[in-house]
């Protein structure tokens, strides 16, 4: 292993939220290279497909990119501890937006520990602005016509939109 930090923020990101984005900011200072894992996560039935979902969040950090942050995404579908080992990553970064997130936080961070000691678990507490937004309430007022304009990236907005326009009944 390298000598760089590697940090890992793993997530469905369907869609990726400025919630998100502000985890991604933060916690890229805290290592000197973050990795966004995107979960292949079939059982919780995304809107976007793996690739699509990876393209978002590669469009979302480019400028945070540009900026000399070291980001990458990376698509995985096993156990989130392994797919840190294979990556190198000394500590998982997870947001927290309100208590009702803690306690399933802490139960995962808890399984990951035991299942891999080397491996910390760090939380950082939403952004006060981001606290409520979840991607589950951003396709709920997107699909019923709300403005989710304030909630995600111009770019994730349109896709949302379109994704919406072509399958009205989703």
């Amino acid at each position: 292993m390298s000598g760089k930090r590697i940090g890992l923020y793993p997530g469905t990101f369907d869609p990726i939220t400025n919630g998100h984005l502000d985890i991604i900011t933060r916690g890229a200072k805290l290592v000197d290279k973050l990795i966004i894992a995107v979960a292949r996560n079939a059982g919780k039935g995304p809107m976007f497909s793996t690739d699509e979902r990876v393209e978002m969040v590669l469009d979302d950090i480019a400028e945070l990119r540009r900026t000399g942050l070291d980001i990458e995404v990376m698509a995985f579908d096993n156990l989130l501890v392994h797919f840190a080992r294979d990556t190198g990553a000394a500590v998982i970064i997870r947001g927290l937006r309100a208590v009702s997130d803690f306690e399933y936080e802490f139960q995962m961070a808890a399984m990951n520990a035991r299942l891999d000691k080397e491996i910390e678990t760090m939380f950082l507490m939403a952004s006060e602005r981001q606290q409520f937004i979840s991607s589950r309430f951003v396709k709920e007022i997107g699909k019923l016509g709300g403005d989710i304009s304030t909630f995600v990236s111009p770019l994730t907005a349109t896709r949302l939109k379109e994704r919406f326009q072509s399958n009205p009944m989703d």
